[in-house]
């Protein structure tokens, strides 16, 4: 590893914590040089450019693995056939286990799970929840859902309390064992993503729909 590359990785795991303790805005580009290390005081700056390039280093950091795990799981879905009653918490499993594995993740994965949750929060439709596995979970997740679950953004809504609890289990840990919570959250994503769409639920969406013209019936999460 050359120099470079070892302040590159200082950074980026100093960025990691101190995003994770304070949120993403309080914290400044000379801040994380100084509690890095790095003997230039731009040093954040030089390497990434801006807050947005620390990010995206922080995300091609963990992503991939992510992704990969995924992937994974969602090819074994589709290689199984499944079309049981257990199909909607598998894939349920498949959103929930490649970030839980985070949890445990002793080079900032904690850290990246409540970084990822703020993302989410701050922008619904971006980068992170753009990710290739998540298109193709999607997919895969809709036809079992109903379609008033689908019109009322039921998928977005699982993605969001995935990330949301899984955050919150980093802030609280180190744990000596995840597999209990990850197991209770795959359950809680399920009945997200599976209970019924209620009969005012739906006249208040219908009417919404009238209100707002052809268009917004047509989007979905």
């Amino acid at each position: 590893m050359t120099a470079g590359d070892d302040t590159r990785t200082r950074l980026v795991a100093t960025a990691e914590r101190l995003f994770a303790e304070r949120g993403i805005e309080p914290v400044s580009m000379r801040e994380i040089s100084r509690q890095s290390g790095a003997r230039n005081a731009i040093a954040t700056q030089y390497h990434f450019g801006d807050r947005a390039g620390v990010l995206a280093a922080i995300a091609a950091k963990h992503e991939p693995g992510v992704e990969s795990a995924r992937q994974a799981l969602l090819d074994q879905y589709e290689g199984s056939g499944s079309t049981s009653p257990e199909a909607v918490r598998i894939l349920a499993g498949a959103l929930v286990r490649p970030l839980a594995a985070k949890l445990a993740d002793p080079d900032g994965g904690p850290e990246f799970l409540q970084i990822h949750a703020e993302m989410l929060d701050r922008s619904p439709g971006g980068a992170a929840a753009a990710l290739p596995s998540l298109a193709r979970w999607r997919a895969l997740i809709d036809p079992l859902l109903e379609r008033d679950a689908v019109r009322l953004h039921r998928r977005y809504t699982a993605i969001v309390h995935a990330a949301t609890e899984l955050a919150r289990r980093a802030r609280s840990g180190p744990h000596t064992d995840d597999r209990l919570f990850t197991s209770y959250l795959i359950d809680v994503v399920t009945a997200i993503l599976s209970f019924p769409v209620s009969a005012e639920t739906r006249h208040l969406a219908d009417e919404r729909d009238v209100a707002m013209g052809d268009g917004a019936a047509a989007r979905v999460s």
